[in-house]
């Protein structure tokens, strides 16, 4: 009886030295290791919520307009003066831009949005609108071109030059940092002119 236990024993034990030795034969070529991937690609789901941003402001104007008419009588004049408040919000609507808008290449972006414009046309506050001087009798039609002249008037005075040049600034430098925050060392941004 020792001697059938003995053998079971040595049959065991060769069995789990022939065992550990086909294990390591198989897995001899296999390694597992760590390292970093110094690519970095813009994800269609980044660009999505980038796009999903909708409007994106980059400079408020804030806009004051005294703007007044006469209507000539045959014995008095009439007069009508009345003071418009607003503000103008530039910047570009993330639902403009054209398709390869974005495009990475190692650790460079090349990013080209819309043209930087005015985001709400309706940019007069109504309710702050006061009247400043008022003689004779007014409809509401007066009233509306007053209104339109206040209008065209703040247009011309806030949507200069200077001030779209500096919403385009204020939009690269914001675009930059978000870019840069992503893992982008060089990150150019246009405007479609």
């Amino acid at each position: 009886m020792k001697k059938i236990k003995l053998s079971i024993i040595i049959l065991a034990v060769v069995l789990l030295v022939t065992a550990i030795v086909a294990l390591l034969r198989l897995n001899r070529n296999n390694h597992l290791s760590f390292g970093t991937d110094s690519e970095i690609d813009v994800t269609p789901t980044q660009i999505v919520s980038i796009k999903a941003i909708g409007e994106w402001e980059f400079l408020s104007v804030s806009a004051e307009e005294l703007v007044d008419t006469v209507r000539k009588g045959l014995f008095s004049n009439d007069e009508l003066a009345r003071i418009y408040f607003g503000t103008l919000r530039l910047g570009i609507d993330m639902r403009q831009v054209t398709p390869g808008w974005i495009t990475a290449s190692g650790d460079s972006v090349v990013v080209v949005l819309p043209k930087v414009g005015l985001l709400d046309k309706a940019f007069i506050d109504e309710a702050r609108t006061k009247s400043f001087y008022e003689s004779g009798k007014w409809s509401a039609a007066d009233r509306e071109a007053l209104y339109k002249k206040a209008y065209r008037q703040m247009k011309a005075h806030c949507l200069t030059q200077e001030n779209l040049q500096a919403a385009e600034a204020n939009g690269h430098e914001q675009f930059t940092r978000m870019m840069q925050s992503m893992g982008y060392k060089n990150v150019k941004v246009k405007f479609a002119k």
